[in-house]
């Protein structure tokens, strides 16, 4: 009866046991799950991310720093060349670099500057840039300056002579010859003859050419020549101007002689008049011989 009762404790215990086991097991699968959702969260986090860029292209991002920056600066552009320093000085003493920037800022106006180096006014005669007047300084900068962009290849399509910020060309005053050969491009100003040198700067309004000589135009070092040149140029005009000036004042001997014919047809002259008497004596001298003729024939 013990033994029974013991084995069917023991088969209840047994089974207690499995039963209280198996629900035990159950809830570490659903535990499982809940880790999924957790990372379910984390997939949707990455797509924000894309979005954060798309806002803010890159290359977009370039054009605001150009309008800030504004057009170029000659002065910041030739300083970070390294060589120019004298130009740079006297661009910013007669007040140039600030005109070209603002018509740069402005206006679609382009330049070609030709610079030269310090090398270039170190050669010149000691006090040929300190006796000049602020005009002719500011004449002498600006006659290195054209008020169009000029690209290399566009030399060649330049037509003699070549106008600068310095004067009109078609009055003779500050010209500028450019000539090409292969490509080599010549400067000649009537007392200074260099060629082309290096790019400086290049780009849409803006080109920027090392010379290695400074440009004097004659109208401030030599304008004894330039006067002298103008001279000849115009007694030369004048030499050719008379075979054509001629011909009006050969026209007008015959008006007064038209006018003479005129008064010496209303006014007859003193030929006129003894002819005039001769042929009334004439008629005179006949008509009396026939009254004599008449008068024998009547008294025979």
């Amino acid at each position: 009866m013990t033994k029974q009762v013991f084995f069917t404790f023991s088969i209840l215990l047994v089974h207690c046991i499995t039963t209280l086991a198996q629900p035990t097991a159950a809830p570490t699968q659903p535990a499982k799950p809940p880790v999924q959702p957790a990372k379910a969260p984390v997939q949707p986090a990455k797509p924000p991310v894309q979005p954060a860029k798309a806002p803010a292209p890159a290359q977009s991002a370039k054009v605001p720093p150009v309008k800030k920056g504004g057009p170029p600066d000659v002065t910041k552009i030739l300083g970070k060349a390294g060589g120019f320093s004298v130009f740079i000085r006297l661009l910013k003493s007669t007040g140039i670099s600030d005109q070209i920037y603002g018509q740069l800022n402005n206006s679609n106006n382009g330049f070609t500057i030709f610079a030269p180096t310090d090398t270039a006014f170190s050669n010149l005669k000691p006090g040929t840039i300190n006796s000049l007047s602020d005009l002719q300084k500011t004449q002498l900068i600006q006659f290195h300056i054209l008020n169009t962009v000029v690209t290399i290849s566009n030399f060649q399509t330049l037509s003699n002579p070549v106008p600068t910020e310095a004067g009109d060309t078609g009055a003779g005053e500050f010209p500028l010859s450019l000539t090409t050969a292969g490509n080599q491009v010549n400067i000649s100003t009537g007392l200074v003859n260099t060629t082309l040198g290096e790019t400086v700067y290049s780009d849409n309004q803006l080109d920027i050419y090392q010379v290695d000589s400074v440009l004097l135009p004659q109208d401030i070092f030599d304008p004894k020549a330039k006067a002298k040149a103008k001279a000849k140029a115009k007694g030369k005009a004048k030499a050719e101007a008379p075979a054509e000036a001629e011909a009006p004042t050969l026209s007008k001997p015959p008006k007064s002689n038209n006018t003479n014919s005129d008064d010496a047809a209303d006014t007859p002259t003193v030929a006129a008049k003894e002819d005039n008497s001769g042929a009334v004596g004439v008629s005179l001298s006949s008509m009396l011989g026939i009254f004599g003729v008449v008068v024998v024939i009547v008294t025979n």
